[in-house]
C-alpha cells in the first residue's frame, strides 16, 4: 500500500530543504570574506615588511656617510626644504600689569633713611588705580649660532624704554655660553628675574637702596655650566657701568666688573636648593644727588669715587613627591652690602666743597611663599636695612655739621610684607598685599595694594 505524505509534512520538508540550502550559502560567504581579509593582511604586512626594510638600509645608507663624511667647515647647517616663512617669526609675548594702592604716607615724600639717593627709588605706587610697565618681548633664533631677544618697557606715562636687548650664544662647546647688549646684571639672585615674576608686588628694600631697583648691566657676559650633576654655574661681566650705583664715564675700556657663582641641587625628590656669591666693582663719577641743608635750603651734592658691592643669596624649594601641583614651599634670602669711598662734592651748584667720603652699609631680606592649594599662595617678607658708619672729611673737619646732610643720618629702615595671590590659570595673576613700611626716617606707611597681571603669547621659563 503506498502512503501519500500528507501536505503538512510535504510542507516541513521543504522547509527544512530550505534551511539547509541557507546556511550552506551563509558558511560560504562566510568563508570567502575570511579568505578574503586573510589575503588583505597578507598584503599589508608585505608592504610593512618592504618598508621597514627599505627605512632599515635607509638608516645604515645615512651612518656610512656620516662616518665618511669630511671635518665640519663651520657653515650654517642648511635649513629644511619643507620650513615655512612663519618658521622664522620671533616669539612674542605681552605682559599687562596693573595696581590700587591705598597709601598712609604720601609716596610723593618716600626716600629710604640714611642711603645716598638714587634718583630710581620705586617705591609705593600714587594712589588710587594705577596702569604699571607693560612688557612687550621679542625673541627667536637667528641661526643655528645666536638667539636674540629684545624687552621693551612701556610705562603708564606712554615712555617706551629699553629693558634688555641682548643676543645669545646658541654654539659654544663645554658648557660655555655669551650674552652680549643689554641685560639684567647677575649680581644678586631676585636682580634677573622680571617684575611679573616676582613673588611680592615690589622688590626688597635692599635692592631699592642699594641698586636704584633692578640693575641692567650693558656689556658682556661670559658663563660656563659645569658637566656634572650638581649645578654649578661660573660666569663675568664687563660693562659700562652706568645704572647705579655707577655713573658712565666718558672714557674707552671697562667701567665695571662683575664675577658670579651658583651652585644647586635636589634633596631626594621633594627638595631643591640654589646658593650663590656675587661682587661687583665699578667706578661713579660726578653721581647726584638733591638734599636739604641745616638751615632748610635745597642743596645737590656729588659723589665721585668707587663703589664695590657683593651679595649672598640663597634659595630652597620643598614639594611633595605626589600632588606638588597642590602644595608648595619656597624659602629665598640675599644679603648685599656696598662700600663706597671717595669725594662728595656738597652744594656743587654753590659752595662746591669737596671732602673725603667713605662708606659701608648693607641689607638684606627673607621671604617665604607657600602654595597651600592650587591657585592659591600665601607669603610673608622681612627687609631690614643698615646705613652703617659714614665718614665725611667736611663734618670731621668743623666745615659743617652732620645735619647739612640728613639724607645721610645714621637709620635702619625695616618693612613687614604679608601677600596673598590667586593663579586662575598659567597666565594670570590677581594679588592682594599689605605692608608696614617704616623706610622713612620718622613716618610709617601702612599700605594696601592690589595687583593684577596677565600674561599673552609666547612665555619662556623662569629662573629657578
Amino acid at each position: 500500500m503506498t502512503i501519500m505524505p500528507s501536505a503538512s509534512m510535504r510542507t516541513a520538508v521543504a522547509l527544512l530543504m530550505a534551511l539547509v540550502t541557507t546556511v550552506s550559502t551563509t558558511a560560504e560567504a562566510a568563508q570567502d570574506e575570511a579568505a578574503s581579509l586573510r589575503a588583505e593582511l597578507d598584503a599589508v604586512r608585505s608592504e610593512y615588511t618592504s618598508r621597514l626594510a627599505a627605512l632599515e638600509q635607509r638608516i645604515l645608507q645615512l651612518e656610512q656617510a656620516a662616518a665618511t663624511a669630511p671635518p665640519d667647515s663651520g657653515a650654517p647647517a642648511p635649513v629644511a626644504a619643507q620650513a615655512t616663512a612663519s618658521a622664522f617669526n620671533p616669539a612674542t609675548s605681552v605682559i599687562l600689569t596693573g595696581n590700587y594702592a591705598a597709601l598712609s604716607a604720601d609716596p610723593a615724600s618716600y626716600a629710604i633713611a640714611g642711603f645716598i639717593p638714587s634718583g630710581g627709588e620705586t617705591g609705593p605706587p600714587e594712589r588710587g588705580f594705577n596702569l604699571a610697565e607693560s612688557e612687550l618681548t621679542l625673541a627667536a633664533n637667528v641661526d643655528p649660532y645666536l638667539y636674540a631677544n629684545l624687552t621693551a618697557a612701556i610705562g603708564a606715562d606712554n615712555e617706551i624704554g629699553v629693558e634688555e636687548a641682548y643676543l645669545r650664544s646658541l654654539a659654544l662647546p663645554a658648557g660655555f655660553g655669551i650674552k652680549a647688549g643689554r641685560f639684567f646684571s647677575a649680581l644678586g639672585y631676585l636682580n634677573e628675574v622680571h617684575a611679573h615674576a616676582w613673588d611680592f608686588v615690589d622688590q626688597p628694600l635692599v635692592y631699592q637702596a642699594l641698586l636704584a631697583g633692578q640693575r641692567s648691566q650693558d656689556g658682556v657676559q661670559l658663563k660656563w655650566i659645569a658637566p656634572s650633576d650638581l649645578f654649578i654655574e661660573i660666569g663675568a661681566e664687563l660693562g659700562n657701568g652706568a645704572a647705579f650705583p655707577g655713573t658712565r664715564r666718558n672714557r674707552n675700556g671697562v667701567n665695571d666688573t662683575t664675577l658670579f657663582a651658583h651652585v644647586g641641587g635636589d634633596i631626594r625628590d621633594s627638595i631643591s636648593w640654589q646658593s650663590g656669591l656675587s661682587w661687583a666693582d665699578l667706578r661713579t663719577q660726578d653721581r647726584q644727588f638733591a638734599d636739604v641743608d641745616l638751615a632748610g635750603d635745597s642743596v645737590l651734592n656729588a659723589f665721585t669715587g668707587r663703589s664695590r658691592l657683593a651679595a649672598v643669596d640663597a634659595v630652597f624649594k620643598w614639594s611633595p613627591v605626589a600632588g606638588n601641583t597642590s602644595r608648595q614651599v619656597k624659602l629665598q634670602a640675599e644679603y648685599l652690602q656696598r662700600r663706597e669711598s671717595g669725594t662728595l662734592t656738597y652744594d656743587i651748584g654753590g659752595l662746591a666743597l669737596p671732602g673725603d667720603y667713605a662708606s659701608r652699609q648693607s641689607g638684606w631680606y627673607l621671604q617665604a611663599v607657600y602654595q597651600f592649594k592650587p591657585r592659591w599662595r600665601a607669603g610673608l617678607r622681612y627687609d631690614a636695612l643698615d646705613s652703617g658708619t659714614t665718614r665725611l672729611e667736611l663734618v670731621d673737619s668743623g666745615q659743617l655739621a652732620l645735619a647739612d646732610f640728613p639724607a645721610l643720618l645714621a637709620a635702619s629702615p625695616v618693612r613687614y610684607t604679608l601677600m596673598l595671590d590667586w593663579n586662575p590659570s598659567e597666565f594670570s595673576r590677581l594679588r592682594a598685599q599689605f605692608a608696614l613700611d617704616e623706610a622713612r626716617a620718622s613716618e610709617r606707611d601702612r599700605q594696601l595694594l592690589l595687583q593684577y597681571i596677565l600674561s599673552i603669547g609666547a612665555h619662556g621659563a623662569h629662573k629657578f
